[in-house]
């Protein structure tokens, strides 16, 4: 069970397939974490300039913006915003490219919602609480 302390974290979820977002904000609502929905790249961006956000879950995928290029931009506008890529489709190429954009990880669609949980708070413990 995560720590009390982790309704004090906000994820964003982005997807262009609102079945997906809700799915995902389904998950993580129940184990306290603060979620907001994004259905593009762009979207993404506004909700990072206006709000508070610890972890972005981004599907690779996006109209417009992929969510290796949405990335990026989170790393103009914040640095070190730990985010975890969601692909149907994961190669070699994709991983090199995710790696170089400092993606904490890529999961593989679809995912598993015990992978999902396990990798989120994993990137809490190393990004925010510094303890194993």
């Amino acid at each position: 069970m995560p720590s009390p302390a982790v309704q004090d974290y906000s994820i964003l979820i982005t997807d262009d397939d609102a079945g997906v977002r809700e799915t995902l904000r389904d998950i993580f609502v129940p184990h306290g974490y603060r979620t907001y929905l994004a259905e593009s790249g762009e979207e993404a961006i506004d909700i990072v300039s206006t709000h508070h956000v610890h972890i972005a879950l981004l599907d690779m995928h996006l109209p417009r913006l992929s969510g290796l290029e949405t990335l990026a931009v989170f790393r103009q506008m914040r640095g070190a915003l730990p985010a975890i890529l969601i692909s149907g489709a994961c190669d070699e190429n994709l991983m090199r490219r995710a790696l170089s954009e400092h993606a904490f990880c890529v999961l593989e669609k679809p995912v598993s919602r015990h992978v999902v949980v396990h990798v989120v708070h994993r990137v809490i413990q190393k990004f925010y609480q510094q303890v194993s």
